[in-house]
């Protein structure tokens, strides 16, 4: 199997913009498209191949079929055939609201579904942009709940302004919302569970307040104040700079300026490429695929070694 590309799913938020498409280049009509999902195996939303001679195929039939050549044995012994990683790029216009994900135990009793650990890699952001990102102090689950009672949770929680490049590692349990202005690319868990605590009482497009998940949220919720979210990553060109690794995913930072090989024989794992940055061509023994900023590319776990053509290109590298 040859590096696969697939058609982007594009949803529409209340939240959503237009930098998805005038700045990542997607197919996109709609003012407010808030998400691409780049590489999805979620139920009713699974991609679908758009390059090569599985052109048509979708990311399931792939896994059912030649799972162990596609994801790699050891995924395949953990995750079986589930696609354990959903990959998108996020527009926010407007604020998100405020969120938290619970962890894979009560994803499980709760939802039949794994928790939703994530990372964010900050792409564009307007001036003065930022993120929420855990409490600025310890609470306890009473003062939280007096603080929805009386409307002042906004005051607890902890603003981080951002700028090109800076990369958040989100753990489940942490409260967080993205900033409008805010163009991200996102690595996570496979999961769409998201518990909504805080949502600016904004109405939808018919006039209602969406919903809130406010029981759902108090045993889920990490109350602690903790300054474990910003990462701090090396930015040294055509080497390896570690990101982020965690028992879901592991994300490196690649920036090319000359080509690049890898011996990728070993790594038992697929291999993804985001681009968010200027360009290149992944090539592995069986065939080719060119990536550009705000695409991404899936390089099967059966490829022997990669080849990285370029000039100057910014990779993520995302492995399990």
């Amino acid at each position: 199997m040859y590096p696969l590309k697939f058609h982007p799913i594009l949803k529409e938020r209340l939240w959503g913009g237009t930098k998805l498409k005038d700045v990542l280049n997607k197919p996109i009509e709609s003012d407010i498209t808030g998400e691409s999902w780049e590489l999805s195996g979620v139920e009713g939303d699974i991609s679908v191949v758009s390059n090569g001679e599985l052109s048509g195929t979708s990311l399931q039939q792939l896994i059912n079929n030649r799972g162990e050549e596609l994801l790699g044995k050891s995924v395949v012994e953990r995750f079986g055939k589930e696609f354990p990683i959903l990959i998108k790029f996020i527009d926010a216009k407007l604020d998100l609201s405020v969120q938290l994900h619970p962890d894979d135990k009560l994803a499980r009793e709760r939802h039949n579904s794994l928790g939703k650990t994530e990372m964010w890699y900050v792409m564009d952001a307007d001036e003065g942009a930022n993120l929420i990102v855990g409490f600025i102090t310890d609470l306890t689950k009473e003062e939280y709940a007096e603080s929805l009672k009386n409307d002042t949770l906004l005051d607890l929680l902890n603003y981080e302004k951002v700028g090109r490049g800076d990369t958040f590692f989100i753990n489940t349990g942490k409260v967080h919302a993205i900033g409008a202005g805010v163009l991200l690319a996102e690595i996570q868990q496979t999961s769409d569970v998201t518990y909504r605590i805080f949502d600016f009482n904004r109405k939808d497009k018919n006039g209602n307040l969406r919903e809130l998940h406010t029981e759902q949220a108090l045993d889920a919720i990490d109350y602690k104040k903790k300054d474990d979210f910003k990462v701090a990553y090396g930015s040294d060109t055509n080497t390896v700079n570690r990101m982020v690794d965690c028992p879901y995913f592991k994300t490196d930072y690649l920036h090319l300026t000359e080509n690049w090989k890898q011996d990728v024989s070993k790594r038992n794992s697929f291999t993804i490429f985001m681009c968010v940055s200027g360009s290149a061509r992944i090539d592995n023994e069986n065939g080719t695929a060119d990536i550009k900023k705000g695409e991404t590319v899936l390089v099967p776990a059966m490829s022997k070694s990669l080849l990285i053509t370029t000039e100057n290109a910014e990779l993520l590298e995302v492995t399990i």
